[in-house]
């Protein structure tokens, strides 16, 4: 997809988008055709560094064991290896942890314990520490770089539908900056199907609470949101009242006057 076919798309998708009072999030999906993603040979997963910030600061949180206890002090939360316990102990506390945290880094020795203590809750939701993003390290690892790194970010996968998800960018960001990241993530996921081009079936880009725009080598296509239609509810039918059977008289007794 040529650059300016982006560009258009962004410039297009902020004049039709409403100021809100939050800083929306630019959301880029990529739906996928002729790919059977039931063969693991055909599954995506990425882990890209955009060329800008992708416009929300991950969170990030390391397992360590004493050697890296306090370079990893850089990071939102540390959790050394002797407070593991506490959290295989409590499956509420390790939901929340699974869900507050955008990555994890773990300390390479401490895998084992790592995948077994923290494993049940992490690795559903896609969030064990992964080589692919340098986010297993050596005990002696300088943690600065890893950092900076991962605020740029993204992982791009295919999961159980035919088209990938990915946080773009920001609406804080300019346009030229928007459409470096979108070209970036387009880019690597045309190279990783199969047959290129031809496997991409749409590029829509949408903020948080805007219509989403399909970017078209003709131009930016405006697409109006879908909205459910509701049947109205059926009246339930009175049921007719039963019929009474009616009375049946009893025969008075005649009296034997003989």
């Amino acid at each position: 997809m040529e650059k300016k076919v982006i560009l258009d798309s962004v410039k297009k998708l902020k004049e039709i988008s409403q100021k809100r009072k939050f800083p929306q999030t630019l959301d880029l999906q990529i739906n996928i055709q002729k790919i059977d993603l039931k063969n693991p040979e055909n599954k995506i997963d990425l882990f890209l560094q955009l060329p800008h910030s992708k416009g929300k600061v991950p969170k990030i949180c390391a397992l360590v064991g004493k050697e890296l206890a306090t370079k990893a002090k850089i990071f939102d939360k540390v959790i050394t290896k002797d407070e593991f316990p506490a959290y295989t102990k409590d499956k509420k506390l390790l939901k929340k942890l699974a869900r507050d945290y955008d990555y994890f880094i773990a300390q390479a020795n401490l895998m084992a314990e790592i995948g077994k203590d923290f494993g049940k809750a992490l690795a559903p939701i896609g969030k064990m520490p992964n080589p692919k993003a340098g986010c297993i390290v050596p005990p002696v690892a300088e943690l600065e770089p890893l950092k900076a790194k991962l605020q740029n970010t993204i992982h791009v996968k295919t999961k159980d539908q035919p088209s990938i998800k990915a946080i773009a960018g920001s609406e804080t960001m300019s346009d030229e900056e928007i459409t470096d990241n979108i070209e970036k993530i387009y880019s690597a996921v045309v190279h990783e199907v199969p047959n290129e081009k031809i496997n991409i079936k749409s590029a829509i880009i949408k903020f948080t609470m805007s219509k989403p725009v399909q970017m078209t080598e003709k131009g930016p296509v405006v697409e109006e949101k879908k909205v459910p239609k509701v049947e109205p509810k059926k009246k339930p039918k009175k049921e007719k009242p039963k019929e009474k059977a009616p009375k049946v008289k009893e025969k008075e007794e005649v009296k034997d006057e003989s």
